[in-house]
């Protein structure tokens, strides 16, 4: 079992940025590709960003590109998420969530239990 921890969350003025974190308790991490997620109050919950394994390339919801950044350190089993240019539409609990190589694409191994940014205007 993967262990997912999110941290780096909190409250920012829109403009501002933060960058999110999540952990992982698994030594074949490289062979995870992995995604940020993140759903809204009374919204679906929407893709953001997801960097394939051994830090491959790397995809962004259009909502998103130009302003975020996804990252991963394999050394330290942790992945990012620089968000800047921040706006309250960015509004929402942020889920880290990992895919073995051997999954098929449309699904998800296992999920962190999120962490809440909140963008002030």
């Amino acid at each position: 079992q993967v262990q997912l921890v999110e941290s780096g969350g909190g409250l920012v003025q829109a403009g501002g940025s933060l960058r999110l974190s999540c952990a992982a308790s698994e030594r074949t991490f490289s062979r995870y590709a992995m995604a940020w997620f993140r759903q809204a109050p009374g919204k679906e919950r929407e893709f953001v960003a997801r960097i394939d394994w051994s830090g491959g390339p790397t995809y962004y919801a259009n909502s998103v590109k130009g302003r975020f950044t996804i990252s991963r350190d394999n050394a330290k089993n942790t992945v990012y998420l620089q968000m800047n240019s921040l706006k309250s539409e960015d509004t929402a609990v942020y889920y880290c969530a990992a895919q073995h190589i051997t999954t098929v694409a449309d699904r998800w191994d296992y999920w962190g239990q999120g962490t809440q940014v909140t963008v002030s205007s």
